[in-house]
């Protein structure tokens, strides 16, 4: 069963498109997939039907300036002026809208990428309403973001928060191609090896990542992970909530697996438990390699059931 839901976004603007999959027996508990910058929900379709076939409700939207919810509100790349916890609050609004739906189940939480960073500020906001959280491809200290908020910045205050510079874009991203060994023709070599995947990637008409983000919203983007950085942010999350982080280890999201490790030490620091698993040889979709995407999978479900 498959319920389509829209609600008002936090931004006081827009509205967000979300869908609840519901699989034909006694549910488990409810996985709550947040997904990551330029692209769209239905890109984990692979493995919303493996959790569902494990039982599991999962409820996944469209972020503002998004897919679906981009199409509809006719805001590719715009995310609003409501700031970098815009995309967080939405995520709760549409746990509520689960919950009522199917209440008095166990919830956590999966973000992939901008999604793990989503879920890291929901942990520090929202906790101790989840009963484990899974960061995937999530970064540490992301490199160039000083840099480029500065300019950003003196952009916004000229005058051009809603204009779009894809250089910026290119400047805070454009060193994640380094171990790219095949080149840079698509521009999205860095999220996977393989060719097929890339290729999906660039060419799907829901995907925002080839539409250029507003300035405003890219700052959003900065600043999103400047709040998740260190134990300062670490302190916030409930230390009793479970923590699974999973990423490739030649992801240039998490810096090639220091980053990840760097989030695994902040939370291991202030007392979390926390279990890390990286994938050796994989970037950034990890989910997505064809000869990958099952292990992952059965390892993401693992886990799940040993907190449910």
């Amino acid at each position: 069963m498959l319920h389509e839901i829209t609600f008002p976004s936090s931004n006081g603007r827009d509205h967000v498109t979300g869908w609840v999959y519901v699989p034909a027996c006694e549910p488990v508990g409810i996985v709550q997939l947040i997904h990551g910058f330029g692209e769209h929900s239905r890109r984990y379709f692979h493995l919303i039907v493996a959790l569902m076939d494990a039982g599991y409700i999962v409820a996944a939207d469209d972020h503002v300036g998004h897919g679906a919810t981009a199409i509809a509100n006719d805001t590719w790349g715009d995310w609003g002026d409501a700031g970098p916890h815009t995309m967080m609050e939405d995520e709760k609004l549409f746990k509520d809208a689960a919950c009522e739906k199917y209440p008095d189940l166990p919830y956590f939480m999966f973000g992939h990428s901008m999604g793990s960073m989503i879920a890291r500020d929901f942990s520090a906001t929202y906790g101790d309403e989840l009963d484990g959280v899974i960061y995937c491809g999530t970064t540490g200290i992301f490199l160039n973001t000083a840099e480029v908020r500065e300019k950003v910045d003196a952009i916004i205050a000229d005058g051009g928060a809603h204009d779009a510079d894809p250089s910026l874009v290119s400047e805070l991203m454009g060193w994640m191609f380094s171990r790219c060994e095949e080149g840079v023709t698509l521009g999205n070599e860095w999220i996977c090896h393989d060719p097929w995947v890339q290729r999906d990637h660039a060419e799907d008409p829901f995907d925002a990542f080839t539409h250029p983000c507003h300035n405003i919203s890219l700052r959003d983007f900065i600043d999103m992970m400047l709040c998740i950085e260190g134990t300062a942010w670490a302190e916030k999350v409930p230390v009793e909530l479970p923590i699974l982080l999973i990423a490739g280890d030649q992801d240039p999201v998490g810096n090639f697996g220091e980053g990840v490790y760097a989030c695994a030490n902040w939370l291991q620091d202030t007392g979390h438990d926390v279990i890390t698993k990286l994938y050796s040889g994989y970037r950034h979709e990890i989910h997505n390699y064809d000869d990958l995407k099952f292990e992952v999978e059965a390892d993401i479900i693992d886990w799940l059931t040993l907190q449910a």
